[in-house]
């Protein structure tokens, strides 16, 4: 592997370390120094107000270097919080180059599904599955985009977007440690499903009307100059009064509407100031490769960054809020204040209230891309695949799985539809590999079909709809034994294969749990079955007689081994597949080197 992923983020680190050590020792000093303060406040307090041996008015400049002390320590403890943030942020980068980050991130166990066609087989999902690799995204909505690329395959247009884009974003680490600090505090605080239906809630006409501004304007205005008049020329309160009286009956007409607006958007309000400062980070950020900029132009409502948006939001729902001071309240009532902000509110809704939805769709998908950059530069020796068109293919050449050290990785080559070859029948002796063969091609066509780089010399694939059977077991729920869960999952894999794209089937020692005779014919219906449908694929097996089915087959099927050899009484395995079948089981040998006397 490439030492620049590595020395890059040990650089980092060390930086990040010696800053995050200065901002904890300056939160300590504060820390001690607002106890200190505080001390000598109470020390003062009890001498002025106690015994009367000073002026109480020492206590001022004590009080004002406390609140300055406050707040200069609250900008500390975030200053700090943010550099240990950022130091994990290496250290997590660190751990997947060393294959050692199984429970440091986000596993992704809210995406598992049993009966999903092959994301248990292949791991997608738990600890130190693909997904907790992969996924340095916060928000809920970058989870979500990620886990949907791996579930299912995109059209080829969309692959070839996603890996531009990909690339773009790759040696952009300044970016992807801004999207991780910044998207902590959203992951904490956003709530973007409330969020999203607020924004796209029916908004309410009267509010919206170009009548009421100008009626609350002109009752506002009425009711000052009867005040005026009142004041300066002594016609009395009868004209304030009257005017007062038609506020209130244009305030009462449409209090109910103001009252939604008013009590539905404080918590909108404030996870949109939450989302605010990701979104502004993203908006500095030049694009070139055209989803990133078609993401980037997603952003705007009516040509204005939704950083800006907000802003006017949070302007308006502070002006709002003045009307709880008690001072404000009477000259409120007669501005109509509660209502012309009300009717302000529902004007930023109706023009950006649509546009929240996508602005947190258009994060996501960006946290995503910017994931799989990340596993990008991480691991530049990986490849980006070529995405063809036309009739089924998988051609790698030095696939290796991705959740393996590379130092103790051995690779293969794996060509499916070239020369009309579409399925191997893979034997093989306990432990030679067989499974983990299955797994590679599986994960690395999921990579590839999101967007994202594989483990390959090489990889030329068109999109294939995923299907295997290599990790299936019973449900004591459904009361099913695992024979049964596995011909289900058969039946599955059969009616991908009747639909599109192509299916690239992955099974592993199918139909082992019952009788050798039954195995032998259903495994060989099983296999034709998903030949006869245009599927390609691999199937391993212990039982020998399915070598028949890619001689019967053939040329558009062939046999290829795993094999083994004793070393000093030790099974050695080079993990190396090899044309024909395997010649010899390696059972006995394993059942003897456990103790058992066979």
């Amino acid at each position: 592997m490439s030492e620049a992923p590595r020395d890059e983020y040990e650089r980092r680190l060390g930086t990040r370390g010696r800053a995050a050590a200065a901002l904890a020792q300056r939160d300590r000093l504060l820390s001690n120094w607002r106890l200190a303060v505080f001390a000598l406040g109470v020390a003062l307090s009890f001498a002025a107000f106690g015994f009367d041996l000073v002026s109480g008015g020492w206590l001022l400049p004590v009080a004002i270097v406390f609140v300055a002390l406050l707040v200069a320590h609250d900008r500390a403890i975030r200053a700090r919080e943010r550099a240990d943030r950022s130091v994990a942020f290496y250290e997590d980068g660190l751990a997947r180059l060393d294959h050692e980050f199984a429970g440091r991130g986000e596993a992704g166990e809210r995406f598992r599904d049993p009966a999903h066609p092959y994301a248990e087989d292949l791991d997608l999902f738990g600890p130190g599955s693909l997904f907790e690799m992969l996924c340095t995204v916060r928000t809920h909505a970058g989870e979500d985009r990620l886990a949907g690329w791996l579930l299912a395959p995109a059209e080829p247009a969309a692959i070839r977007a996603r890996q531009a884009a990909v690339a773009e974003l790759a040696p952009r680490l300044e970016l992807r440690e801004d999207l991780a600090l910044l998207g902590e505090d959203v992951r904490a605080g956003l709530h973007p499903e409330p969020l999203r239906r607020w924004g796209e809630r029916e908004v309410a006409p009267v509010l919206v009307s170009r009548w009421l501004p100008l009626a609350t304007t002109l009752a506002s205005a009425l009711s000052l100059a009867a005040l005026g008049a009142w004041i300066f020329t002594g016609a009395g309160p009868i004209p304030l009064l009257v005017t007062a009286s038609l506020q209130a009956g244009l305030a009462s007409s449409v209090r109910g509407a103001v009252r939604g607006v008013v009590e539905s958007v404080d918590a909108p309000a404030r996870d949109l100031a939450l989302f605010a400062e990701l979104l502004a980070r993203l908006e500095r950020e030049p694009f070139e490769s055209p989803q990133l900029a078609s993401l980037r132009a997603a952003l705007e409502t009516r040509g204005v960054p939704p950083s800006r948006r907000i802003a006017q939001l949070r302007r308006r729902v502070e002006l709002l809020d003045s009307r709880r001071n008690q001072l404000f309240a009477p000259i409120g009532a007669l501005l109509h204040w509660t209502t012309q902000l009300a009717c302000a509110l529902e004007r930023w809704r109706a023009t950006c209230g649509p546009a929240v939805g996508r602005w947190i769709e258009a994060v996501g998908e960006l946290e995503a891309l910017a994931a799989l950059g990340g596993h990008a530069f991480e691991r530049p020796e990986h490849v980006f695949p070529e995405i063809l068109e036309g009739a089924p293919r998988f051609e790698g050449e030095g696939l290796g799985h991705p959740l393996l050290p590379r130092d103790r990785c051995v690779t293969n080559d794996v060509r499916l539809g070239d020369d009309g070859l579409r399925v191997l029948v893979v034997s093989g002796s306990n432990m030679s590999g067989k499974s983990t063969l299955l797994r590679t091609v599986g994960t690395n066509a999921v990579l590839a079909l999101a967007g994202a780089p594989v483990y390959a010399g090489s990889l030329r694939l068109t999109p294939v709809s995923v299907g295997a059977s290599i990790r299936v077991s019973d449900s004591l729920q459904e009361g099913s034994s695992r024979f049964y869960a596995e011909i289900k999952r058969l039946r599955q894999v059969m009616e991908i294969a009747e639909g599109e794209p192509p299916a690239l089937f992955l099974l592993d020692e199918i139909l082992h749990g019952t009788n050798s005779h039954d195995r032998g014919i259903g495994a060989e219906a099983v296999v034709r079955g998903l030949f006869e449908r245009g599927a390609l694929g691999l199937v391993t097996t212990h039982d020998l007689a399915l070598a028949r089915v890619a001689e019967a087959l053939a040329p558009a099927a062939a046999n290829v081994h795993f094999a083994d050899h004793l070393e000093e009484d030790r099974m050695v395995f080079d993990y190396r597949m090899r044309p024909g079948v395997v010649a010899h089981s390696n059972a006995l040998e394993l059942m003897r080197s456990v103790g058992l006397d066979v």
